[in-house]
């Protein structure tokens, strides 16, 4: 019994550590596109920045569960928080937008060993009655760090440079929770088997799915805000509308982790990509509502959120009994590509047509969700 406790002591102190991590990158990233913004950058420029952490880790997480198998656990979770102190470092010590580039670059590196390392360590540990539960709690967490972290700036008056020394003092608590931890003893990881395309291959819709989580809820927080910016916000009430995405994924986990324990799943969801239908196409009348971004940031956050939430459910239950580091790394793949294709699109689409543009692309990717979860949990 006490390798089960250890386990799941392990999860919620690891997801203690990436909790400080999420509400750093939540807290930093609007900043960095409101200042890239006042410094003559177009939406489209941002939303290809943007992308960057997002990039390296849909490039990397592939090999992710052949360096978990081979480090394991707590190692490869050093490993990463120490690259994501690096580059928020970086973030502080430089002005020039290509060093932070870099910077994200090696940030994406290490998010991707600690987003493998922290889930793939849930599904294997938590008691398969209360999956759902369990990853609601998490990602409400996390959800939560996505809420506090773009209202920081103003809740603390900070300005720019503060706010990323303040990141910095974040990631280095995730550090110290990281090489404090004791080595765990997982179930058996080999190298060669269940990879990343293995579960591709195995739960493709789902992938789709956790593709239309990533950038609903990743992939449109520094676009918003850099648009409501250029709408003539300040610095802190243009990143409050990331913030709104932020909320709504703090609001709507445990419920969707809870639905997940007691609904059947392709019933949940289709009325989550319903509901994302609904808040693209009101994105259209954002000119004759000035208070709509903040509203249907709250949809797209939470049930974007969800999206992930519950597909990352449904692997725990496709791989039970296994090693999840595959199943896992597969649902990251299609987040990470949704939060990185995301911004750069739906800057794109902002800079072309403007609210209605992003509000047409968007619908159509709500379509595509729905479509994805009439067939999600078909038998292979």
């Amino acid at each position: 019994m006490r390798a089960p406790t250890s386990g799941l002591a392990l999860v919620w102190r690891l997801g203690a550590a990436t909790t400080l991590i999420v509400t750093a990158s939540a807290m930093t990233g609007p900043v960095l596109a409101v200042l890239l913004q006042q410094a003559g950058r177009g939406t489209a420029f941002i939303g290809a920045f943007s992308m960057l952490p997002f990039l390296m880790v849909g490039l990397l997480i592939p090999l992710m569960p052949r360096v978990l198998a081979r480090l394991g656990t707590v190692r490869c979770y050093r490993a990463g928080a120490l690259l994501q102190f690096t580059g928020v470092l970086g973030y502080a010590l430089t002005q020039r937008p290509v060093l932070w580039a870099l910077c994200s670059i090696v940030i994406g590196c290490g998010a991707a060993a600690l987003w493998n390392t922290t889930e793939a360590l849930m599904a294997e540990e938590a008691p398969p009655e209360m999956r759902g539960r369990v990853m609601g709690a998490y990602q409400t967490a996390l959800g939560a760090a996505l809420a506090v972290g773009p209202f920081l700036p103003g809740l603390l008056q900070l300005d720019a440079r503060p706010v990323l020394w303040l990141a910095v003092a974040m990631v280095a608590g995730c550090v110290l929770l990281a090489v404090t931890a004791r080595p765990h003893v997982s179930k058996p990881r080999d190298p060669q088997a269940g990879g990343t395309w293995q579960a591709l291959r195995l739960v493709p819709w789902l992938a789709v799915l956790a593709f239309c989580g990533g950038v609903f809820e990743a992939g449109l927080g520094a676009v918003s805000a850099a648009h409501a910016s250029a709408s003539g916000l300040s610095l802190r009430s243009a990143a409050s509308v990331a913030g709104a995405i932020g909320v709504g994924s703090f609001l709507l986990q445990y419920p969707a982790g809870l639905a997940a324990d007691r609904y059947p799943l392709t019933r949940v969801f289709t009325c989550a990509s319903l509901a994302l239908l609904v808040a693209s196409i009101a994105m259209a009348f954002a000119t004759q509502a000035p208070w709509l971004p903040w509203a249907c940031g709250l949809v797209w956050g939470g049930v974007g959120g969800a999206l992930y939430t519950l597909s990352m459910v449904q692997v725990a239950h496709t791989f039970a009994g296994r090693a999840a580091g595959g199943g896992t790394a597969a649902m990251i793949t299609g987040y990470t590509w949704g939060g990185s294709l995301g911004p750069v699109a739906s800057g794109s689409a902002l800079q072309a047509g403007g609210a209605p543009g992003l509000a047409l692309l968007l619908s159509l990717l709500a379509l595509a969700a729905l479509a994805a979860a009439r067939r999600a949990l078909s038998p292979p």
